[in-house]
């Protein structure tokens, strides 16, 4: 998204004049376009007390050197074991897990009409990611066409399996805010499909839907952050399944390093004990 100060109006302008063309590629079909890789690491026999979750939007993949950098040396993004990424594409999600030494798994949803390029969500994890999906969501852009979709991949850590969303809805210039309710319901509906543990992050392009994950069983821990894209709160992280009460925080990273225009944001999950999860592999 371009650098700028927006009001809702002055949002649309740019929007038009940047091109009503439709998208020349939208990736339909569930299977792929499918990029997966890296290494896991060594991945011990204990599972940790917590998971570091860390969600991020990094305008149009451009900057993964200054992204890199961040994640590597922030002191509460550092060590994520989970890392979702927004508005990616594949050279980006693979140097980023590269450097990180992480497993990815990315789907594109589009060619993106701006850029040329390819333009999806990226779950980068530490723990094995045993199965993914990419969940088609509905109701594409009313100008250019483009089309949205959520990743979602199932991480095996200890002896547990965690299910994980990576989100980015329509933009308000793109569809209306029930367009987008239809877009998290998808995802939501998905999400009830037998997980006992499901984190759920990324972009909502709409700060009100926090409110339907909430009503559908996700607690939040991150309603009350910092603004993440100029006065807006546009990125979340949901939980289900987890026992909060155990400890846990959050967080929004506000010095991005010039890697984007949206902030990171980061929860730290409590898991069980490390001792009722240990499993030897």
């Amino acid at each position: 998204m371009p650098r700028l100060s927006f009001t809702p109006w002055r949002t649309a302008l740019v929007f038009l004049a940047s091109g009503c063309a439709s998208a020349r590629i939208n990736y339909s079909d569930a299977a792929g376009p499918r990029y997966a890789g890296g290494e896991a690491g060594m991945v011990p026999i204990v599972a940790p007390a917590t998971l570091r979750v860390v969600t991020f939007n990094i305008e149009y993949a451009i900057a993964i050197d200054s992204a890199i950098g961040l994640l590597k040396h922030d002191p509460t993004l550092h060590g994520a074991d989970v890392i979702l990424l927004q508005e990616m594409d594949e050279p980006g999600t693979r140097g980023i897990a590269e450097a990180l030494g992480m497993q990815y798994v990315y789907y594109p949803a589009t060619v993106h009409p701006v850029i040329k390029r390819d333009f999806g969500n990226a779950i980068l994890s530490r723990w094995p990611i045993v199965e993914d999906e990419k969940i088609v969501l509905p109701h594409n852009g009313w100008w250019r066409k483009t089309e949205r979709a959520a990743v979602a991949a199932t991480l095996q850590v200890g002896n547990q399996r965690i299910r994980v969303y990576d989100v980015h809805f329509a933009m308000v210039t793109e569809q209306s805010p029930g367009h987008r309710k239809a877009q998290a319901e998808a995802v939501i509906a998905d999400s009830r499909r037998g997980w006992d543990r499901i984190i759920v992050g990324g972009d909502l392009n709409d700060a009100g839907l926090g409110e339907l994950f909430a009503d559908s069983g996700f607690v939040w821990p991150t309603q009350h952050e910092l603004p993440t894209r100029n006065d807006w709160r546009f990125d979340h992280i949901f939980l289900r399944g987890f026992d909060l009460a155990a400890g846990s925080s959050a967080g929004v990273v506000d010095d991005v390093r010039g890697a984007s225009d949206h902030k990171a944001v980061w929860a730290v999950v409590p898991l069980d004990t490390p001792q009722h999860l240990a499993k030897a592999r």
